[in-house]
């Protein structure tokens, strides 16, 4: 508990210092269970002091029967305490569960943005279904309004996590997922994939930019304007492992895939491009965040 508490000041993806009412909840949640727990901890070491002192050896000392059996009071005791812990655990765990998979209350009354997300060895694309745009490794979204992401793979399974907006949820393919996350700040925030799945993992990394409505729309008219389509060859090469910079299109995979419906397009992407001896192979480890080539498509 202590090492939560200590990695909330000192990581860059933080759970405790929330700037959306999603990861508001959670945090709630995270500090109740943790109080709960050390008032536990408090009654059992107060116990043990106490049973120490009393009991300790000393001249004399009265001797004493340790056996006790046949008390149902204390029967009843010792078995109602773990069930109201559990309890008292349960209950508000399950109700925030249920809680975050609906908008947040405050902005239920606005239209969610839809982004699809997708992960692939080991980056990350982002679609815009009704602004028809495409994005790699990062996104933006305006402040104040409800995001809803439809999280997929198109091969192995991953974790989608913006911690500063909420928690975590698996990406896997042949299906899809959806979390609902906002943003109350204006200010660029880390995400990352939690999910370990293979060498490249420590990098699957994404930024996301959360701006006025205004800002939001301004950016939507320039890459709609400025980034090139994506074609199904550019998207292709995008299925071979490996890290990608940050990149813009205005036009989105789900023209021509789904990879919630069609799990297996990557390996067969893959398979063709290794049989063609002209195919260059990515390297790895490349790994950039230049915005300078967002708008290049490379």
């Amino acid at each position: 508990m202590i090492s939560v508490f200590l990695s909330g000041g000192c990581s860059r993806l933080t759970v405790l210092d929330p700037k959306g009412p999603v990861a508001e909840q959670q945090k709630d949640l995270i500090l109740w269970s943790i109080g709960f727990m050390l008032l536990i901890i408090a009654v059992v070491y107060v116990l043990f002091t106490w049973i120490l002192v009393k009991y300790r050896e000393r001249k004399n000392h009265k001797g004493y029967n340790p056996q006790q059996e046949g008390s149902k009071i204390l029967e009843i005791v010792w078995t109602l305490i773990p069930v109201l812990i559990v309890i008292a655990l349960a209950v508000p765990t399950v109700k925030t569960i249920y809680a975050l998979e609906q908008p947040p209350k405050e902005t239920a009354h606005k239209k969610p943005l839809v982004i699809h997300a997708t992960s692939v060895n080991w980056k990350w694309i982002f679609s815009y279904p009704e602004q028809n745009i495409e994005t790699v490794n990062y996104i933006n979204i305006p402040k104040g309004r409800p995001v809803l992401f439809k999280l997929t793979s198109a091969d192995s399974m991953s974790s989608f996590w913006i911690p500063s907006l909420g928690g975590q949820k698996y990406a896997m393919a042949g299906m899809e997922t959806q979390l609902y996350l906002q943003a109350d700040h204006i200010g660029t925030y880390e995400g990352r994939n939690s999910n370990f799945n293979g060498r490249g993992f420590a990098k699957q990394e994404f930024t996301v930019k959360a701006q006025t409505e205004e800002d939001f729309n301004q950016w939507i008219k320039e890459t709609q304007s400025k980034a090139p389509k994506l074609t199904k060859a550019r998207y292709d090469d995008f299925m071979q492992e490996g890290h990608s910079q940050e990149m813009s299109f205005s036009s989105t995979h789900l023209e021509w895939v789904d990879h919630a419906k069609d799990p297996e397009y990557a390996l067969r992407v893959r398979n063709q491009l290794e049989d063609s001896p002209e195919t260059p192979k990515e390297n790895p480890h490349k790994h950039s965040h230049s915005h300078s080539e967002r708008w290049a498509g490379k």
